[in-house]
């Protein structure tokens, strides 16, 4: 990751609450602890943050509570050839006058390109995913109510009585912060509560995840792997993830990123 990227990570960060460590800093960013040390000090250096003992805080203290994880403009540059392969065999299990969700992510974000041709009922909580439908394709579309978190852009709601529990989908597309041996993870409770409230709402439960969200971890989970039915990911996983992953009795669809790159 480049510096600036690590530094964008780590002011939204500080923004989020009073003072933010520099393991957490170190999880966010997947760099070492002295990498994070210096971008810290040149934040401080350029008054952009404030340095304090064993972390980092903010100028002026928070004034509302954005979502922890990286911003999605953030993630979005990061394995991009993966999360296309991975988002045009996501496409392939659609079919004309499906009903499907379509979670917020950079992952599921990749699937709107393959699906300007579709004609689906679309639910998502997704702001880019919404506009990008809306202007380029015939796909009817069904938003939540709730408020839009820029950094991450996505809609979610604290509320059980929106219209999340009106929409019913034979399958539900999302991606993960990281997958483990107890199952998906995520870190922030809110985004895990709009993934467990729209899970309820469908059939069959398809995770997109690139082979390097099995070697990180969290410690919030959304859900067990017992409760995923299909998961696609890349050819850059190991064999004791596919193991685990099939052990679990998962369908693992794992799409070819080389084609990717070379469409690219």
């Amino acid at each position: 990751m480049h510096e600036r990227e690590r530094q964008k990570i780590i002011l939204s960060a500080v923004e989020s609450k009073p003072v933010v460590t520099v393991a957490e800093l170190v999880a966010l960013t997947d760099s070492s602890e002295a990498t994070t040390r210096r971008d810290i000090n040149s934040l401080h250096l350029t008054k952009q943050l404030r340095r304090v003992r064993g972390g980092a805080e903010a100028l002026q203290p928070p004034t509302h509570s954005p979502l922890a994880g990286r911003p999605f403009s953030v993630n979005q540059s990061m394995h991009s050839a993966q999360k296309t392969a991975i988002a045009r065999e996501a496409v392939a299990l659609c079919n004309d006058g499906d009903d499907i969700i379509i979670n917020g992510g950079t992952s599921t974000y990749q699937m709107v390109h393959l699906l300007t041709n579709k004609r689906l009922q679309i639910f998502t909580n997704s702001f880019p995913i919404a506009e990008h439908l809306l202007k380029h394709s015939k796909n009817q579309l069904t938003l939540p109510g709730g408020t839009l978190y820029r950094e991450q852009n996505i809609i979610l709601s604290p509320f059980d009585n929106d219209v999340t529990r009106n929409f019913c989908a034979s399958r539900m597309f999302m991606g993960a912060h990281s997958v483990g041996r107890l199952g998906l993870m995520e870190s922030d409770p809110l985004v895990i509560q709009s993934e467990q409230k729209l899970m309820r709402q469908a059939d069959e439960l398809v995770v997109l995840a690139d082979a390097s969200k099995f070697q990180r971890r969290s410690s919030l989970l959304i859900c067990s792997l017992d409760q995923i039915d299909v998961l696609i990911t890349d050819d850059h996983i190991d064999d004791a993830s596919v193991n685990m992953l099939e052990a679990a009795e998962i369908k693992v669809i794992i799409a070819d990123s080389k084609i990717a790159e070379n469409t690219a």
